[in-house]
């Protein structure tokens, strides 16, 4: 291998966060990384993230890309993939966790709390709206589209007072000074798997290469097993509602010593009503041991967690439904 080619979205965000995974790709072995910029459905329509489909209207063009031997990896934010795995494709490491809050960008420098009534306040989630509704139902909440740059130059114009953008994103773009509250995770969960990346391969090349091959030795460089297993655990609330990315579910999970700690809640959405559960499991006896990565047992128990950590994600949201999720957000009934 002389060089990687690295797929990704041709957004501020996606290069910037593209890019630093592939640098580290690149000099894990020794080869320079290029990036090869898509556009994708998502990025090139303005109509709502609910009226496109939600997820996989950005990942569509980068996994044909990837199948058409444009690149070699691609780079997802994990958010944005279908919980469904692709054919032919594999997700072969996900990097370490970037912070998975949302944050508010206001005029003033204003809380929500301190937003006057009646304030203009801009997202493209159904989830983030309706977290806001039920925050302030006094709020009037617009529905916005467009790159960071764009939705923050609402705030700047004056159209609107404040905008919710996720933490991850603006800290890998520096803009983290024009935030003026971080929610809680507590409090305000988000996105199952937000502030996680996703380096999607083609799954022949998994199988067919040698564990010493530099792609396998480039992935293995920048996989994270806790960013794994936690996306697993929050992705597998999503797979088991059969919602996506444009549905008001937030989860998150944690690592807590020998525990895994789940937490999700569904929102109605117009922020009226919402059902919340958390869920722990016992991880001790597959959490792969320190200083054991790359070989055989390592990676038995890394899949082990993922298996484990998905299942609870499967259970907790059977709890939600028992609890009634279905009667107040559009998701699966059983």
């Amino acid at each position: 291998m002389t060089s990687l080619l690295v797929g990704t979205r041709g957004s501020a965000l996606a290069t910037a966060q593209a890019g630093g995974v592939a640098r580290r790709l690149g000099a894990a072995v020794g080869v320079e990384a290029e990036l090869v910029r898509v556009t994708t459905h998502g990025d090139v329509s303005r109509a709502s993230l609910s009226s496109l489909g939600g997820t996989g209207v950005f990942a569509a063009a980068l996994r044909e890309a990837l199948l058409d031997n444009e690149c070699d990896v691609v780079v997802h934010s994990m958010k944005d993939l279908p919980t469904a795995s692709h054919p032919g494709l594999a997700v072969g490491a996900v990097p370490e966790r970037e912070d998975a809050r949302d944050a508010l960008c206001a005029r003033d420098g204003l809380t929500l709390a301190q937003l006057p009534e009646g304030a203009r306040v801009g997202t493209g989630s159904p989830r983030r709206i309706a977290q806001l509704k039920h925050r302030r139902p006094d709020l009037e909440v617009v529905d916005i589209r467009g790159n960071v740059g764009t939705r923050l130059g609402f705030v700047d114009s004056g159209e609107l007072d404040a905008v919710v953008l996720a933490a991850a994103g603006l800290a890998r773009l520096e803009l983290t000074e024009r935030v003026t509250e971080y929610f809680d995770l507590a409090d305000w969960p988000t996105a199952p798997a937000q502030g996680v990346l996703a380096v999607e391969v083609r799954s022949e090349d998994l199988e067919t290469l040698e564990a010493d091959a530099p792609l396998h030795r480039a992935l293995e460089a920048v996989h994270d097993i806790d960013a794994d297993a936690v996306a697993s655990a929050e992705r597998g609330v999503l797979a088991r509602l059969e919602a996506g990315c444009a549905a008001p579910v937030g989860a998150h999970a944690v690592m807590s010593g020998d525990d895994l700690v789940v937490t999700a809640r569904v929102y109605a959405l117009d922020g009226s009503d919402m059902r919340t559960h958390s869920i722990t499991v016992g991880i001790g006896d597959v959490r792969p041991r320190e200083h054991a990565s790359g070989s055989a047992t390592a990676s038995d128990r890394a899949r082990a967690l993922r298996e484990r950590a998905a299942r609870a994600g499967a259970d907790l949201a059977d709890a939600l439904l028992a609890a009634g999720a279905a009667d107040i957000a559009p998701l699966r009934k059983s």
